[in-house]
């Protein structure tokens, strides 16, 4: 496991960035925040890329940025994925992989064909970048980043620019990155369903301060944190494995539970983290019968906490994971809800159908 150290502080004409944190990379960690939180700026002060920044950078104890020293962006090892790609449009895409590949200050154990095969790309190697499509550029750009051998990598809103199939094509890449290439992955987002999908850790910026730092779940199910960032309505999420399919439908494992989910064509055993919205949920005190909703679920309340005007906020307790549920008082009084009550919860399918794309 890497370790970043951060303690900076950068002063801009319209708010300032200042953060003091460690953070442990595992796979992918994403900083996400709404647009202006300070989140691309804290990716390039982590490249050197910002020389005004004062403090402290170091990655896994070596010191990037101190009161006393700069290491450049050359010189930290960082592969670098842009929004748009940034290929050169007068080389090809081998032309592209090449460059990266000779001005390498490391030479790593991954060569031109490895990184070829791992972004699907030796049918484009001919082809200039202005013949590409989104999907396609991005895919390059991602393996140039690689051929520099990283020992981090940094991904800025690599989706942003690009439609949902494009998205589709793209999304298995990004999440096989740290396993296949052992590099941990700091990436940008203000999109909380990426985040859902791709990260193990969320570090939430709002207003260029650390408003929350943990795993994906555990920062998603708090309740103060959605006023701060766009799409983070109350909810929770839960880890499946896919044990079953057919005809379009999926039956995921939650701890000893099952999910009945309409999705694409997917292998048995892969992951997913399902995203599910407190208004989602809905509680009943014995398992209901002859019901459209195709998904209950043994629960436990572990916590009933105030909510916006007549609702309740209740955290359950799912084999070990957590759910939200966002019911009335009145609902909450005529069923005698109680914390360590056991309880069914019910979730329809389509609400967690969305849950599983980019």
């Amino acid at each position: 496991m890497s370790t970043l150290s951060l303690d900076i502080e950068l002063e801009r004409a319209s708010f300032t960035v200042g953060v003091k944190l460690d953070v442990p990379l595992t796979g992918i960690t994403a900083l996400f925040g709404p647009s202006g939180s300070g989140k691309t700026t804290l990716l390039r002060i982590v490249a050197g890329l910002e020389r005004a920044t004062r403090g402290r950078v170091a990655f896994d104890g070596e010191s990037w940025q101190d009161d006393s020293s700069f290491v450049p962006a050359h010189r930290r090892r960082i592969g670098y994925v842009f929004q748009d790609g940034r290929l050169f449009s007068h080389l090809t895409v081998e032309g592209n992989l090449m460059f990266a590949l000779d001005r390498a200050a490391t030479k790593g154990p991954l060569g031109l064909p490895d990184a070829v095969d791992a972004l699907d790309l030796r049918t484009l190697l001919p082809r200039r970048p202005q013949s590409l499509s989104g999907g396609e550029q991005q895919r390059v750009a991602i393996a140039r980043a690689l051929l520099a051998s990283p020992r981090l990598l940094l991904m800025d809103e690599p989706l942003s620019s690009l439609d949902a199939a494009r998205k589709r094509e793209i999304v298995p890449h990004i999440e096989s990155l740290p396993a296949r290439f052992g590099v941990p992955v700091l990436y940008v987002t203000h999109n909380v369903d990426e985040v859902v999908r791709l990260a193990s850790d969320v570090v939430l910026l709002a207003g260029g301060r650390v408003a929350a730092h943990g795993r994906v779940a555990d920062v998603l199910e708090r309740l103060d944190l959605a006023p701060l960032a766009e799409g983070l309505e109350p909810g929770a999420v839960l880890r499946g494995s896919v044990v079953a399919y057919d005809s379009g439908v999926a039956t995921v494992r939650v701890g000893t539970q099952d999910l009945r989910i309409p999705m694409g064509a997917t292998p048995i055993g892969s992951q997913h983290n399902l995203r599910v919205f407190a208004s989602d949920v809905a509680i009943a005190t014995a398992r209901p019968e002859r019901l459209s909703i195709r998904n209950v679920l043994d629960a436990r309340i572990l916590t009933i906490e105030a909510g916006s005007g007549p609702n309740v906020e209740l955290l359950l307790e799912i084999d070990g994971q957590h759910l939200r549920s966002r019911i009335t008082r009145e609902a909450m009084a005529e069923l005698g809800l109680a914390e360590g009550r056991p309880v069914f919860a019910l979730i329809k399918s389509v609400a967690l159908e969305s849950s599983l794309s980019p």
